[in-house]
């Protein structure tokens, strides 16, 4: 089915997909930290292997020079069975190459580690058009607040019955770029995936961000 839009430089766009039948694509920590350190390398101009850097740390990968960058990344949360992005388009067709390496490299790396064949995604990437400046500003809270659902299923339906449980769980969970806007100064080697200087300025201090999350957990903004 073809999206209602088109990828244009210069806008913003909601990129998600998840596991065929819905299963599981990420099964331990070596399939988290592998694809996080692909959402460094494929987003880049030249060509960046994953497999010429086995054995490296991530803080090594995250150091590798890429030159140029086809997308920026605002934020991401990596879910066991599905994923998210918030990427603004900075070349026209960034946004396509970007998600085709990113999705081909991981279903590579995991059918062989896994010892199995086929297709892993449930067909191409979806995205939406943030092309409202609400939704936008939205889409870090949502994102963000995704991995609460690890620990409480139906939270967005019937709101969070253990807040602090919530809290401290996301503040414990590394596969998101939520640490890098609720604690800039830890300067994770992973903040290096984000620019967040393309993204309009709404979370200039931490306390910006934590008090916009804490208005979603609490009671959804109008």
């Amino acid at each position: 089915m073809p999206r209602p839009f088109i990828f244009a430089p210069g806008e913003y766009y909601h990129l998600y997909n998840r596991g065929t039948d819905k299963r599981k694509i990420f099964l331990d920590k070596k399939d988290y930290e592998r694809f996080v350190s692909l959402l460094f390398l494929c987003n880049s101009g030249i060509p960046l292997h994953r497999s010429d850097h086995e054995g490296a740390t991530l803080e090594k990968i995250f150091h590798i020079e890429r030159e140029t960058t086809l997308v920026n990344i605002g934020a991401y949360v990596l879910m066991p069975n599905h994923f998210h992005l918030v990427v603004h388009e900075q070349t026209e067709g960034g946004i396509s190459m970007f998600m085709q390496k990113l999705s081909t490299a991981y279903t590579m790396y995991f059918n062989k580690r896994h010892k199995r064949s086929g297709g892993l995604f449930e067909g191409r990437f979806r995205g939406t058009h943030a092309k409202q400046d609400n939704y936008l500003k939205y889409l870090f809270a949502y994102i963000h607040l995704n991995p609460i659902g690890i620990i409480e299923k139906d939270w967005k339906e019937h709101h969070i019955k253990h807040r602090n449980k919530a809290e401290v769980f996301l503040k414990s969970y590394h596969y998101s770029s939520y640490l890098d806007y609720a604690n800039p100064e830890q300067e994770r080697p992973d903040a290096v995936i984000l620019n967040k200087l393309a993204f309009p300025a709404y979370f200039e201090k931490a306390t910006d961000f934590k008090d916009y999350l804490n208005d979603w957990m609490t009671n959804e903004p109008e």
